[in-house]
C-alpha cells in the first residue's frame, strides 16, 4: 500500500527533482498529462490516494527527468497551438516563442483567400499543421532535410486531419522556378561553439541537426537568403524565427539579399526579446 495523495507524491518527488538541479513542477506535469487531468481536475482529485500503479509510473518517469530528460519526450506529445502533436527524438520540441511567428503570419494574412506556403524545416509539423488548420484555403508544403522528421509530421497531419504536402528538401534547392506567398522557417540556428552553454535536457535529447547549425548559427538563413528573392512573390512575405542575438545580422543579410527593395522588420517575443525577422512585400 502507499499511503500517500496524489498531491503528497508529486510534492516529494519535484523536491527530489529540485534537490539535483531539475524543474520541480515536471512531476505534477508528467502525471497530469498521463492521466488526461486539468487543473480542475486535478484540484479535485489531488487529495486521492495515489494507486499503485501511479505511484509507480511516478517513480519511472522521475528516473527518466533526473536523466534530465525532458518531458514532451517522455510523454511522446507537445501541446502547440491548442492541438496535441505526437513527438519523437527526431523532431525538435515546438516551444511558444513559435506559437507566436504562427499568430504573427494569421495576423499578417488574416483572410481565407488561397495562398501558397512553404515552411522551411517543417519537424513534427506544428507550424505547417497549425497555419493549414487555420487557413482552409492555403496551400501548404512542408520541407525538412531529415526523412525521420517528414514521418513524423506525416503522422502527425493525419491524426489533426490537416491537409499538407511533405517533401525532403534542403531548404528550398528543390523549388526553383515557383513562387510562393508566404516563406516561413524556424531553422537550426545555434552556433556550434555555443555548445557547453545550452541547457542539458535541450544539447542531449534534442536533435543536433535541428539545434546546430555552421557559419556561427547562420548558415541556413544564408541559404535562405540565397534562394527566398526569386521564390518570394512580390506580395509575399518571408518570416524567420532567430536566436537572440541574431537580429540585426540577419535583418541586414534580408536587405542585401532583396537588394533593399524589401521592408525588413524585426519583432520581439512575450519576454521582449528580438524573435522574428519578417521581409514584407516590395516597397511602394
Amino acid at each position: 500500500m502507499v499511503g500517500k495523495t496524489y498531491l503528497q507524491a508529486t510534492h516529494e518527488s519535484s523536491l527530489r527533482l529540485q534537490d539535483l538541479g531539475c524543474d520541480p513542477a515536471n512531476a505534477q506535469f508528467v502525471l497530469m498529462e498521463r492521466k488526461g487531468w486539468d487543473k480542475t481536475q486535478w484540484l479535485l482529485h489531488m487529495h486521492d490516494a495515489i494507486s499503485k500503479t501511479d505511484y509507480r509510473q511516478l517513480l519511472c518517469d522521475e528516473k527518466s527527468l533526473l536523466k534530465h530528460v525532458p518531458p514532451q519526450y517522455l510523454l511522446g506529445a507537445v501541446e502547440f497551438f491548442g492541438r496535441c502533436f505526437k513527438l519523437t527524438k527526431d523532431t525538435l520540441i515546438p516551444r511558444p516563442e513559435t506559437e507566436e511567428l504562427v499568430q504573427l503570419i494569421l495576423k499578417k494574412r488574416e483572410n481565407n483567400l488561397p495562398l501558397k506556403v512553404v515552411d522551411i524545416g517543417v519537424g513534427s509539423g506544428a507550424i505547417a499543421i497549425s497555419l493549414a488548420l487555420e487557413r482552409s484555403n492555403w496551400q501548404i508544403l512542408g520541407v525538412d532535410i531529415s526523412e525521420e522528421a517528414l514521418e513524423i509530421a506525416k503522422e502527425n497531419a493525419k491524426l489533426l486531419g490537416a491537409e499538407i504536402q511533405l517533401l525532403q528538401s534542403d531548404v528550398l534547392t528543390s523549388f526553383i522556378g515557383e513562387q510562393f506567398d508566404i516563406i516561413v522557417s524556424n531553422p537550426p540556428y545555434i552556433a556550434y561553439d555555443e555548445w557547453k552553454i545550452v541547457d542539458k535536457c535541450v544539447r542531449d535529447y534534442e536533435p543536433k541537426e535541428a539545434l546546430f547549425a555552421g557559419e556561427n548559427g547562420l548558415a541556413i538563413y544564408l541559404k535562405i537568403a540565397k534562394q527566398a528573392p526569386k521564390l518570394l512573390k512580390a506580395s509575399g512575405i518571408l518570416l524567420l524565427e532567430i536566436g537572440y542575438s541574431q537580429a540585426e545580422t540577419v535583418s541586414h543579410m534580408m536587405r542585401e539579399a532583396f537588394l533593399n527593395k524589401r521592408e525588413v522588420k524585426v519583432f520581439n517575443d512575450l519576454s521582449e526579446k528580438p524573435r522574428i525577422v519578417c521581409v514584407k512585400e516590395e516597397k511602394r
